[in-house]
């Protein structure tokens, strides 16, 4: 995600010194507005002609990083799958035991993970919900994307509930998580390589700027092209909103089941059904706030590679359910006073969270409502602004903060006995640093002076008074 919102304003007005305002003290409100409107019709009507984007530096080590990056994914993914299995999954027994080969494979896992894909492309493509513009692409385009998430995990939900109901035995996600696993790894990489080869006949004004370095592994790797669509169905924002993300959701239920099958309960224990609930809130989240994905980083700037797709179908639903896999064979009871630490932890990440980021969607929205005109920004020599009023005048990233405290408490309900279900959290402190990096060199490189005032003004980058 971007690390501050941003708005269209009068260019003329970013020729002076770059100072904190007030909106409201910008001028007239309506005549800045006029004249944004009139620049974007016309930007939209008469697409620029493309020109030669500049060398973007490599991320991920370059090729040789890209090269190992490659390799130990797959690695660490299958590490945490058996390892997580084992009677005592403490560091003191790595590496776990590999099974045979033929434990890998399993026709009717393939058969579970296809059908599954299928029917989330079915929801994703049924006349439901809203059609939402994307970025303003360097061609002068805009993009629509059929914004229906919540609808497809409602669905989702009903069908699973039902074929519950008729009997059928979902703890088969948890004794065959390996073969599921090596299933969606390998759909995985048929995607990748599908995209990498479809990319070689776009045109230049298609194509990510990052993923076009030349070498065939970096590029597979980073992705080439930005936006690969069949017709209108966008393979990127499927991938990223739809399989992997409801596929979370139903694994956790899956591990609940087995949880009662295995540890002969009448219920599921109670850091179980915390789990199961907090994670829920937060892909419901994402997916009634759909529409927000549109601005991250992810949808536009990075193409669509083995990076994303790996990520998407293999790396979320088999590393993010980490905390309830752990819990079917280590349960953990809670007392009052830690449950009550726990839920107060997630109220108050999900509130950061999602203030923020409201926030900043209804600042890009509509910059000119005039209950905005409260908040200070900094304007920059692009014509737009970074807000630096209410959570983003704390951190650059409150919606990393946000997320930080709810894997927080998504992580206590496992206890401290092992090591091995914190790495959600400490993988994700990595993956936000990682991301706040790559997204201060580019807004250094946008916005030039600009941004060096918003890092004085905005001193702290994750965490007040500490990062």
């Amino acid at each position: 995600m971007q690390s501050a919102a941003k708005e269209e304003a009068d260019p003329e007005k970013n020729q002076g010194r770059y100072n904190l305002r007030r909106r409201k003290d910008d001028g007239d409100v309506k005549e800045a507005e006029a004249k944004s409107e009139h620049q974007e019709e016309r930007v939209e009507k008469v697409p620029a002609a493309p020109a030669a984007p500049a060398p973007t530096p490599l991320d991920f080590g370059g090729k040789m990083g890209a090269f190992f990056w490659m390799l130990f994914l797959p690695a660490w993914v299958l590490f945490l799958v058996l390892h997580v299995d084992q009677k005592d999954p403490s560091l003191s027994n790595f590496p776990p035991a590999l099974p045979s080969l033929e434990t890998f494979w399993d026709p009717q896992a393939l058969v579970f993970v296809v059908l599954w894909i299928l029917f989330q492309a079915l929801l994703y493509i049924l006349p439901v919900g809203k059609l939402s513009d994307g970025v303003l692409l360097r061609s002068g385009k805009r993009l629509k994307y059929r914004t229906n998430g919540f609808f497809a995990i409602v669905v989702s939900a009903a069908v699973v509930a039902a074929a519950v109901y008729q009997g059928v035995d979902l703890t088969y996600i948890h004794s065959h998580f390996l073969q599921l696993t090596t299933a969606s790894f390998l759909i995985s990489m048929m995607l990748s390589i599908y995209l990498y080869f479809r990319s070689r006949s776009t045109g230049p004004d298609e194509r990510a700027l990052g993923g076009n370095s030349g070498n065939v592994i970096y590029d597979f790797f980073k992705g080439r092209e930005l936006n690969p669509r069949i017709k209108e169905f966008d393979l990127k924002f499927f991938c990223e909103m739809r399989p992997g993300l409801i596929g979370w959701c139903l694994i956790n239920f899956a591990m609940a089941l087995a949880e009662m099958k295995q540890q002969n309960l009448d219920a599921p224990s109670c850091s179980m059904i915390l789990v199961n609930i907090f994670q829920l809130i937060y892909v419901v989240d994402g997916l009634w706030n759909e529409e927000a994905i549109l601005t991250t980083m992810d949808l536009m700037h990075d193409g669509f590679g083995y990076m994303l797709a790996f990520g998407d179908l293999v790396w979320v639903p088999f590393t993010y359910t980490l905390q309830a896999r752990y819990l079917v064979s280590h349960p953990k009871p809670l007392s009052l006073p830690l449950l009550t630490t726990i839920i107060i932890l997630k109220i108050v990440g999900f509130y950061i969270f999602r203030k923020s980021n409201s926030e900043k969607n209804a600042f890009r929205r509509n910059p000119s409502d005039p209950r905005l005109s409260h908040l200070k920004t900094i304007p920059t020599a692009t014509g737009k602004s970074l807000l630096v009023s209410g959570w983003w005048g704390v951190v650059r990233h409150p919606n990393y903060l946000g997320d930080l405290i709810m894997a927080l408490a998504w992580s206590l309900p496992c206890g401290f006995s092992h090591l091995l279900p914190w790495y959600y959290m400490i993988y994700f402190i990595i993956l936000l640093v990682h991301r706040d990096s790559r997204d201060m060199n580019e807004c250094r490189r946008k916005y030039g002076s600009a941004w060096d005032e918003y890092c004085r003004t905005v001193r702290y980058r994750i965490i007040p008074r500490v990062y």
